[in-house]
């Protein structure tokens, strides 16, 4: 296919030749994969300045994402692409085939840097929000061979979708400290203050006055940020909510964990020892089931499963993705209705051929690479996730050019509970560790039962 590129593609590659080391913060949908591949092109095959290239990718887009659109289109001929992926053997045997562009899966770059011999002197790292923990041993093992790089390409959709100092790692594989500083205990005590706190233990950071705005302006010279809706014609998307109350049994259930953090059902106990805890026990028990210490699931309601058969009816036989997080909200719909889940090649291909009237996705699988805009146009989520990255990933496989229809994104939120304030959080774009704490915080001993219902 013969590529006719936008503006703003041609400004995106052009912006990778000129910088070494640079992060192209791109929506799904404006074409990232063929925006890098034509700057890489450019700069293996007409200025002879990049000899081999690491592209580094979630494990989906390794496998098809930059290799089919390698294949789509015309102008990259002349480029040779290996995929260091599978066996061992294979892994081994990729390595040692001539190419130009070798690409792996994250998980095996310490593997990678630690038994080979680094001989890279271009690295892509495709989702870079991926590399946002600074303890992480892909992190570490790319820090080690930083210094070898000549240059790197960051892409990502959402570079910190929790915190800002989600940051400091990222901008260090790209300039190596150089703009946030070469530690992250000196770019948090420069930008940040301890927030949320256990005595020695801290939660979160909050920034300091100013901050925000002094850490965008340092980064903003190697950093370029695109909006799909600023470049493309996006369908329209439809939020809405569905509230379901639990019964007062059901409440009392609820607020007793909340206030004691110890909760007894029966002989069964949970014990929720932190905040993160806590709050996940909370959205179990929003969904209508928990897990005891053992592992056994103990019911609670099933007010999210009877909306959920309402929304799949009025969808009248149009197709419906749902969205679960715990593996009893997946067990229990399954119980309950006829679902697949979206996990295989295959599964893709019979979504969006329009095969499956209603489909199951877990949010962390729902990553970088799948379309799923073919198969349909409306999203349920039966629960909710804190990560927003995740969030808006999700929405994405439906929301993004391509998209015939109005896209639909319905919440079922269970009145008074932690629900409220992750949908609260997820609507600000906050939702992350510092939303999770501040919203369980505010519940524990903060409001009595009756305004936490009306509220």
């Amino acid at each position: 296919m013969k590529y006719k590129p936008h503006d703003y593609q041609n400004f995106a590659s052009e912006f990778i030749i000129k910088n070494p080391y640079c992060g192209l913060i791109l929506d799904m949908g404006l074409g990232k994969t063929v925006i890098t591949l034509s700057a890489l092109w450019e700069l293996i095959l007409d200025y002879f300045t990049v000899g081999r290239v690491l592209v580094i990718a979630p494990k989906r887009v390794a496998e098809d994402t930059w290799s089919r659109e390698f294949m789509k289109w015309d102008h990259l001929a002349g480029l040779k692409i290996s995929k260091v992926l599978g066996s061992k053997q294979q892994r081994e045997d990729a390595l040692k085939a001539e190419a130009d562009i070798y690409i792996i899966n994250r998980e095996n770059v310490a593997w990678l840097v630690e038994n080979h011999k680094w001989n890279f002197d271009t690295v892509v790292i495709d989702e870079l929000s991926s590399f946002k923990s600074n303890k992480a041993q892909r992190f570490k093992a790319l820090k080690k061979v930083r210094p070898q790089i000549k240059r790197m390409v960051g892409l990502t959709g959402t570079p910190a979708p929790n915190t800002l100092i989600d940051l400091w790692p990222q901008m260090y594989l790209l300039d190596m400290g150089e703009r946030l500083g070469r530690y992250i205990t000196g770019y948090r005590e420069r930008f940040f203050v301890p927030d949320k706190r256990n005595k020695e233990i801290i939660y979160s950071y909050k920034l300091r006055p100013g901050a925000e705005q002094k850490i965008y302006s340092l980064i903003s010279d190697i950093c370029i940020s695109m909006k799909a809706h600023d470049y493309l014609q996006m369908p329209e998307r439809i939020d809405t909510r569905v509230e379901v109350v639990m019964s007062d049994k059901e409440q009392k259930l609820y607020d007793q964990l909340e206030d004691d953090m110890v909760l007894k059902v029966g002989e069964d106990e949970l014990d929720a020892v932190n905040a993160a805890a806590l709050s996940n026990k909370l959205s179990q028990m929003a969904n209508g089931a928990v897990y005891d210490e053992n592992k056994k699931v103990l019911p609670i309601h099933d007010r999210k499963l009877d909306a959920m058969e309402d929304l799949i009816e009025s969808a009248n036989g149009k197709p419906v993705l749902v969205a679960y997080w715990f593996k009893h909200d997946k067990d229990r719909i399954k119980q309950r209705f006829d679902v697949r889940e979206i996990d295989t090649t295959k599964d893709i291909a019979d979504w969006n051929e329009g095969k499956i009237p209603v489909a199951l996705i877990h949010p962390a699988s729902a990553g970088h690479g799948l379309n799923l805009q073919d198969g349909g146009s409306t999203i349920i989520w039966f629960g909710l996730t804190w990560s927003l990255e995740l969030y808006q990933q999700l929405n994405a496989r439906l929301w993004r050019q391509g998209q015939q229809n109005t896209v639909v994104v319905q919440h079922i939120i269970a009145k008074g509970t932690v629900d409220e304030d992750v949908m609260k959080a997820l609507e600000r774009k906050d939702a992350g560790q510092s939303a999770l704490i501040n919203a369980v915080r505010a519940r524990i001993g903060g409001r009595d039962h009756e305004s936490r219902r009306s509220a």
